[in-house]
């Protein structure tokens, strides 16, 4: 599946780049060889001397559009440097982009290959006064913007992967160093007998004390703490001890599939990142997207376990699959039970009280609660299982480096997977291909009530979590925190997790390349996520 994934999000992202570029090189979009008519004012008195200036260059919004056919609400006034040509008896113009700067001659600045520098030629004619005159100026010569784009983000997303894994090296070798002192000292046998009934649901063929219950244990209590540097290391060693327990190489089992299904859901009982978001932009109640997310969060990772199981026993016969419905309609039945009754508090407004304060615990006691329990959890858990491996009689430090180094060999041997994945996501966004989806996806979304303005958020999320992030703080910087949209976007960045990245991760670091119905899975959960967040959002505050 992820072979067609990859080859589509290559595809689409060419495809759409070279379209788009044809089309512009038509309709010449960013007027080469042509002059808008403007106004050069010098900060020093203009001699008419052959000598370098610096400068401001004035248009009218009217100007802009008329000649750029885009819109432009306010004056454009850039700082330019000049510098005299005597080829053709005018000025090279040469001037850096910023915020203030169109964002036209901003994204031609981008695709020149010189970062925010864009230069030009200007013709000064009448003098208007002492130190000001019109002028006529031409950018220098864009072609195959979009296709120049797609090759700077191929080769910036490389490097991201890279540097991801890289990263990824430290924390990786710590973590494994841990985690292989409490196996050696029996710890992850006991933690995974705790909760047996649990993993026995989730994970039936993997026996109880195994250590890779242990990791997957660890691995969702982590994420649930809101410890994404904790949770990425013990769910690479989940996946090795998965692995090992694989009969057939380079396909994923059905407990892989589950755990990522688990994973991909992004259950997390504070959303951080995006409350911290909603506190910069000057949310009143940066935290009240608490109790959604957590609804979210909660659809996904039903939705996502349950198709797993169901998916995992495809392809059967008719009849088996009626005998698979039948033996498990009591499960069914309780989590639709359920979900009824999560419907039913938040129709009540029972679900909204629980993290508004009406109830004994309002949000703020909550998440004061849980980030004391998120600073503390590391510092205790290296500690605590240092020393029942000390009172275990394990040889701590040897143990500790053993494990280290399998944590080093897993960062390095993830590199190609996410290269792959990252610069392929990376050219499905940059070629304008997400933009066309949008476009595509729309009657679909406004049929359900889904804002377009949400939408992007929507597709970004499953893909790129720093894209999301962008996409997020953008939204809330135009609509506001607490608004319906800001509400719902953040309840999307809350509830739900970069699927692409956590397969090419946790995949790429077992060599798993038939991932079966993994990356079904993961969409629905997805779908399932931001659904719910629509859902409870409209209830709550549409």
């Amino acid at each position: 599946m992820l072979n067609y994934i990859w080859l589509g999000l290559l595809f689409l992202g060419i495809g759409t780049a070279f379209t788009l570029d044809i089309t512009n090189q038509t309709g010449n979009k960013y007027r080469n060889g042509e002059s808008i008519s403007s106004f050069v004012s010098f900060d020093s008195a203009y001699t008419g001397s052959r000598n370098q200036f610096d400068a401001v260059i004035n248009i009218s919004s009217p100007e802009f559009q008329k000649f750029y056919g885009t819109i432009q609400k306010e004056n454009i006034s850039q700082k330019v440097k000049l510098i005299y040509n005597e080829k053709n008896n005018g000025y090279s113009a040469f001037f850096i982009t910023d915020e203030k700067t169109p964002p036209l001659w901003r994204e031609m600045a981008r695709v020149s290959g010189k970062d925010n520098d864009l230069n030009g030629t200007i013709f000064l004619s009448n003098r208007i006064s002492k130190d000001s005159y019109s002028a006529a100026l031409t950018l220098e010569k864009i072609s195959f913007a979009k296709m120049k784009e797609v090759t700077n983000a191929a080769i910036d997303y490389a490097g991201i992967a890279v540097n991801i894994a890289i990263g990824l090296i430290g924390i990786m070798a710590l973590w494994l160093g841990i985690m292989k002192i409490a196996e050696q000292a029996g710890l992850i046998t006991i933690i995974a007998k705790s909760v047996r009934p649990l993993t026995k649901f989730l994970f039936p063929q993997i026996p109880h004390d195994h250590p890779a219950m242990g990791s997957m244990i660890m691995n969702m209590s982590a994420n649930m703490l809101g410890l994404g540097n904790a949770a990425t290391p013990f769910g690479l060693k989940a996946m090795e001890e998965l692995e090992s327990l694989n009969p057939e190489k380079g396909t994923a089992t059905n407990a892989m599939c589950t755990f990522l299904a688990v994973n991909t859901a992004g259950m997390t009982l504070i959303p951080a990142t995006a409350i911290a978001v909603r506190a910069a932009a000057g949310s009143n109640d940066p935290t009240i997207i608490i109790g959604t997310s957590i609804f979210g969060a909660a659809c996904a990772t039903i939705v996502g376990v349950l198709s797993a199981k169901i998916l995992e026993k495809f392809p059967m016969s008719f009849s088996d699959s009626v005998s698979y419905i039948k033996s498990g309609w009591k499960l069914i039945a309780s989590v639709l039970f359920a979900a009824a009754v999560i419907i039913f508090l938040a129709g009540t407004g029972l679900l909204s009280s629980l993290f508004s304060g009406v109830s004994f615990i309002n949000a703020e006691t909550l998440k004061s609660v849980i980030q004391i329990v998120s600073i503390l959890a590391i510092p205790l858990i290296i500690i605590s299982f240092v020393l029942f491996g000390v009172f275990k009689k394990v040889k701590i430090y040897e143990v500790f480096v053993e494990g280290a180094k399998e944590g080093f060999n897993i960062a390095v041997r993830i590199i190609p997977y996410l290269v792959a994945m990252l610069v392929a996501i990376g050219i499905f966004r940059s070629g304008g291909a997400m933009d066309f989806l949008m476009i595509i996806l729309s009657p679909l979304t406004n049929l359900i009530g889904f804002p377009a303005e949400a939408l992007p958020m929507a597709l970004m999320r499953p893909l790129s979590g720093s894209g999301s992030l962008g996409v997020m703080s953008e939204v809330i910087t135009v609509h506001g925190p607490d608004t319906f949209i800001g509400i719902l976007v953040s309840t999307i960045m809350g509830s739900t997790e970069t699927t692409f990245y956590v397969l090419a991760l946790y995949f790429g670091s077992v060599s798993i390349k038939r991932t079966r119905h993994a990356v079904a899975v993961g969409i629905l959960a997805d779908i399932a996520g931001i659904m719910g967040a629509l859902f409870i959002v409209k209830l709550l505050f549409g």
